[in-house]
């Protein structure tokens, strides 16, 4: 392994500062967790703090200094044409940290955990998926068809592997093979935790997206972009960019919303998850921005989980109807709205009960509000 001694200064890279006064000396990455539970997930290392430290700029390996474990890793663009940031998946004990080195050599390939594509021959489908979960956005073909929907579809995995491509060749889905099924219904509604203005009472639907543009593609976290048409709510022209990002093991999707609002600039807007028939458990905390739902047993297909959390903030308050909850909050123009959606089955055998999923919603939310801390020594 090709080491040199580790320096004793600490360089946070929130500052980004990474020269510690002596070129021979080796730095190393140290992830550290505050929280009390082990932790798995994509931290960014800015690309630039990154050459600056180690001066690599092309094939390197990064190694778990304790494990001696390669850590894989992406070269994020967000849709640039350089590296932005470098996306390593770790794992940080509770209350500890990691340390990583860098070594001038050529990694193993990253086994790819994050995929998405525009699906031409599905009526214009929009889907990604990663390692856990899947989902899809319908596109323009589908409108005015006696099969159209509205919402966010979810897909029930239970592979790690990737599978839009081979499910969409086959064509079906909706029957489990052994890696999971589509029998998550969305009708006319916002699905699995979809966004849409809500006025007097009523969830103002747009007609489906019309751009997608794909500005990072795996192998560990896929991100892209989905572009809607003007259309018209309360006499209000109103448009909307909805920026989606996935990460490999990730039950949830990060969401960024920006609507385009004429008039007074403002409009309220509802984040959405379909209802079942029968008893299901809900899951509506509206000081931590949190709506859960554990759906009804829906026969041999079994049960799924379906949660939204904001990023930040609180929702207004919740609208219980016979289709679907909606929680409910103000977009102003131009601002972005960040929340998180997604879901889990519980044949896949990770989560299986309301408990569970409400603890990993609530999960979440206090790690997204503690997150791993990144230096540079």
């Amino acid at each position: 392994m090709n080491r040199l001694l580790t320096t004793r200064c600490v360089l946070p890279l929130t500052i980004l500062a990474v020269a510690c006064g002596n070129d021979e000396q080796s730095k190393s990455i140290v992830i550290t967790n505050s929280l009390g539970v082990e932790r798995q997930e994509l931290v960014a290392v800015p690309y630039a703090a990154f050459v600056d430290a180690f001066g690599l700029d092309s094939v390197f390996k990064v190694v778990d200094e304790a494990s001696g474990t390669e850590i894989p890793y992406q070269l994020e663009t967000k849709g640039t044409s350089a590296p932005q940031n470098v996306l390593l998946y770790v794992s940080v004990p509770a209350s500890g940290d990691a340390v990583l080195m860098v070594e001038k050599s050529a990694p193993n390939p990253t086994v790819s955990k994050a995929y998405a594509r525009y699906v031409p021959e599905r009526y214009d489908d929009f889907a990604w998926e990663n390692d856990v979960v899947a989902f899809r956005m319908y596109g323009k073909a589908l409108e005015g068809r006696p099969d159209d929907a509205q919402g966010i579809d979810l897909w029930s995995k239970r592979t790690t592997g990737l599978v839009v491509d081979k499910w969409y060749a086959h064509g079906d889905y909706h029957t489990d093979h052994g890696e999971g099924m589509d029998y998550y219904s969305v009708g006319m509604t916002l699905g699995a935790g979809d966004i849409a203005p809500f006025h007097d009472g009523e969830v103002i639907y747009s007609k489906h997206y019309r751009v997608h543009e794909v500005l990072d593609n795996g192998p560990l976290r896929t991100t892209f972009r989905l572009d809607y048409e003007p259309w018209n709510v309360d006499g209000k022209t109103v448009s909307v960019s909805k920026l989606y990002t996935l990460d490999a093991g990730s039950q949830l999707n990060r969401v960024e919303v920006t609507y385009a609002i004429d008039g007074d600039g403002t409009l309220p807007v509802a984040v959405g998850i379909s209802r079942r028939a029968g008893e299901g458990r809900l899951l509506q905390e509206q000081g931590s921005g949190i709506l859960g739902y554990w759906e009804p047993e829906q026969g041999e297909y079994g049960i799924t989980g379906v949660g939204v959390l904001l990023s930040d903030g609180q929702f207004d308050h919740y609208v219980d109807q016979p289709t679907q909850y909606l929680a409910l909050l103000t977009a102003t123009d131009g601002e972005p709205i960040t929340y998180y959606n997604g879901g889990a089955w519980n044949k896949a055998g990770k989560i299986t009960s309301s408990e569970a999923w409400f603890a990993y919603v609530r999960g979440f939310k206090e790690r997204h509000a503690s997150p791993l801390n990144i230096e540079i020594k």
